[in-house]
């Protein structure tokens, strides 16, 4: 083994996202060796950082416990104050085959072998010893243990090697290390909000939908209060689209092979669509996206320049395979239902329309309640279709609407599928986590396979521009991001239920049904009460199910038509008339604040 004398870099002269990479890393390599220490047999697989963390897959004589965790993290905590220092060392690939051999690894003799030889350094291998502790790796790492600074080991998860269910399944410990004990605090105390916020857990409490072994998982069942949220996102985006010029459309759930044929996704998606049935002697597929469908609208006639730009729009539901291992809740489903629309335009017309959209998007994530957010643009791929003047056009269009409207963005260079580049929306919640939610995104690919046309000024035919776009993205990953954003306490527009009527004693029904009933013929959302049990427990309910306002009425309210406002926050507004009131909701309502 050759050693190498470059001294790695001063810790403090990097960057803090290189200083927790290497401290990710080197934490990651020194669980290992404490994982040796403890299971002198274990062998390796891989360790590397990720966000917020790190993890390494073992192949273990048995199961970790809690206990183990806990002497994991002990032996860590002498490796690190021990101030061990990172050496670097190089072997040819026979050599470090004949290591790993010797010392019974065979997933790293697996990378080894694998290893192409570009992957190689002048046809050698790196590795880093750190205290009795020798991994393959390529770097880099801290100087010593001791730059490790505060971690701590969170979980045990089960992860096929290779990510292939036919291989051994390994145990993976994941960790998480930062430079300070407080930002491991600060880390850990966001983890908790998060499980707070969980929306499959917020989901169940809340009762807004639910997942049936008996309808099969990734399919998801939306109950009342989650499927009222839902409607008026459909009311309000209707709306919208109405506004700005799109036409409605219905397709059909499932479209013969030739259209799928056509269109390529038999020949680039079928891993991810659900098995053909067939029909009278033909194959039908769920469809697993709107597109193609869209297209066959637009193709329905013979189309001037006249009548584009042409905005095509469907809440359409789709259908995709995910391993079961993947899914989750429903940021990861199967069936699902998209805010999809279609742009078909002119190259004259394409500034115009980005700039619209980038508005539009920008006013739906607002109205929604997001307020931090983060612009991508990716670019041309190596390889790619349509010709070079149209991912000019394009990407030049996608950069201009956002300089247009002063909002900074990054550029994924070569990030761009091949049918086109794209813009992603990156919103930050409440508590600081990013979600990727809308998406315009241009297709150079199926006008050209169904040979789309218009006819221009020129009375020739030319292809069109086709813009993909989704707002929500899908109504499932979207909502689910609301719940985690607000905690399941919605705005006063989306509640489900936004008051909750609450009579003090059985002879205040009567009065609190006429307040239900003003309430309802002007829009509002609301429930009575009409349970035996004590006012102050119907209040606690209520709140439990983040109800954003509570009536109470009693013989004083009955008398002065009046009700005793209390928000789910636990302020009390006092009491005021029920018209005062109505106007004070409204309010809330049209301004879409909490």
């Amino acid at each position: 083994m050759n050693a190498d004398t470059l001294t790695p870099e001063r810790l403090d002269e990097l960057g803090p996202e290189d200083r927790l990479y290497r401290i990710r890393h080197s934490a990651a390599h020194v669980m290992a060796q404490a994982v040796l220490e403890l299971f002198p047999d274990a062998q390796l697989a891989i360790g590397p950082p990720i966000d917020d963390g790190f993890y390494y897959d073992f192949l273990l004589p048995r199961p970790l416990t809690p206990d183990d965790l806990a002497e994991i993290e002990s032996r860590m905590r002498r490796i690190i104050a021990e101030r061990h220092p990172y050496r670097r060392s190089w072997m040819n690939r026979d050599e470090a085959l004949a290591y790993y051999r010797e010392r019974n690894q065979p997933f790293k003799t697996e990378i080894i072998t694998d290893l192409p030889e570009e992957g190689l350094q002048n046809g050698r291998v790196s590795f880093y010893t750190q205290d009795t502790f020798t991994d393959l790796c390529k770097g880099p790492h801290v100087e010593h243990t001791g730059q490790i600074g505060a971690f701590k080991l969170m979980s045990v998860a089960g992860a096929y090697w290779r990510g292939d269910e036919k291989r051994p399944m390994l145990q993976r410990i994941y960790g998480t290390a930062w430079e300070t004990e407080e930002q491991l605090a600060a880390h850990l105390h966001r983890l908790e909000e998060a499980a707070r916020r969980d929306h499959r857990k917020l989901g169940r409490e809340l009762e807004l939908f639910t997942i049936s072994e008996n309808v099969g998982p990734g399919l998801i069942l939306w109950l009342p209060k989650g499927a009222r949220i839902r409607s008026v996102m459909e009311s309000y985006m209707r709306d919208l689209l109405d506004e700005y010029g799109y036409q409605p459309v219905y397709t059909p759930h499932l479209g013969r092979s030739n259209l799928w044929q056509t269109s390529g996704h038999l020949g680039f998606y079928r891993e991810n669509m659900y098995p053909a049935m067939e029909l009278e002697e033909q194959e039908y597929f769920v469809k697993p996206m709107n597109c193609p469908f869209h297209i066959e609208v637009y193709s329905n006639a013979k189309r001037s320049y006249r009548e584009l730009p042409m905005r095509l729009a469907e809440f359409g539901s789709v259908y995709r395979y995910e391993r079961s291992g993947v899914l989750h809740g429903l940021l990861r489903v199967r069936g699902f239902t998209q805010d999809d629309a279609h742009i078909f335009c002119t190259p004259e017309q394409i500034d115009e329309e980005i700039r619209t959209l980038v508005d539009l998007a920008n006013r739906v994530l607002k109205d929604f309640g997001f307020d931090q957010f983060e612009f991508f643009v990716s670019t041309k791929p190596e390889k790619a279709v349509g010709s070079p003047e149209k991912w000019e056009i394009a990407e030049a269009a996608l950069k201009a609407a956002l300089e247009s409207r002063g909002l900074p963005f990054r550029v994924d260079e070569g990030g761009g599928a091949f049918y086109g580049p794209k813009i992603d929306f990156i919103v930050k919640d409440a508590i600081g986590r990013s979600w990727q939610l809308s998406t315009i995104q241009f297709d150079f690919n199926e006008p050209q396979r169904f040979g789309l046309t218009y006819v221009g000024p020129d009375g020739q035919e030319h292809e069109p521009f086709m813009v993909h776009r989704a707002l929500y993205g899908s109504f499932e990953r979207f909502f689910a991001v609301l719940v985690e954003h607000f905690a399941g306490a919605f705005p006063v527009w989306l509640a489900p239920v936004q008051v909750a009527v609450i009579p003090i004693a059985d002879r205040h029904h009567a009065y609190a049904a006429e307040v239900e009933r003003r309430l309802r013929a002007v829009g509002l959302r609301v429930v009575v009460d009409a349970s035996s049990e004590r006012m102050q427990h119907k209040i606690r309910q209520a709140q439990l199910q983040k109800i954003p306002y509570m009536l109470v009425v009693g013989d004083k309210e009955a008398a002065d038509g009046a009700v005793a406002v209390r928000r789910r926050t636990g302020e009390n507004l006092g009491a005021m008339p029920l018209a005062e009131f109505i106007a004070e909701a409204q309010d809330a309502i049209a301004s879409k604040r909490t």
